[in-house]
């Protein structure tokens, strides 16, 4: 099992990163897909019509996300933790995760830098 740590910069407050990170209709905008997300614990979502699912474990308002994504049923689940720091041009986003399979670390790193984090960037640079 491997873990993947990424800072990204976003031209935006904290305030209006997390928003974008926690509300529905904000996530099918930067993604182009359907969403099931609802910001509260113990919640299950599903991103990319369903390429992504997990749950929901902790929201702190602006500041942090946590959740469990799904790797197959035979592997425990992989941890995300992202945290939004105050940067003087906007927002530095650190996405940490935990319990990646070594077999889909590559696939899976490429997807979440290309689609989610690139989706992210791309999103609040327009």
């Amino acid at each position: 099992m491997k873990t993947f740590k990424k800072y990204i910069y976003l031209p935006a407050p904290p305030e209006e990163v997390y928003l974008a990170l926690t509300k529905a209709q904000s996530i099918q905008l930067w993604t182009g897909a359907e969403v099931e997300f609802t910001e509260e614990a113990n919640t299950e979502f599903s991103f990319w019509d369903g390429d992504i699912t997990g749950k929901n474990i902790e929201f702190e308002h602006g500041k942090k996300i946590v959740q469990q994504w799904y790797f197959g049923e035979d592997n425990e689940p992989s941890i995300v933790t992202i945290k939004l720091h105050e940067d003087k041009k906007g927002t530095s986003l650190e996405f940490v995760q935990t319990n990646i399979p070594d077999e889909d670390y590559k696939d899976f790193i490429e997807g979440i830098e290309g689609y989610y984090l690139g989706g992210l960037v791309d999103f609040f640079e327009d």
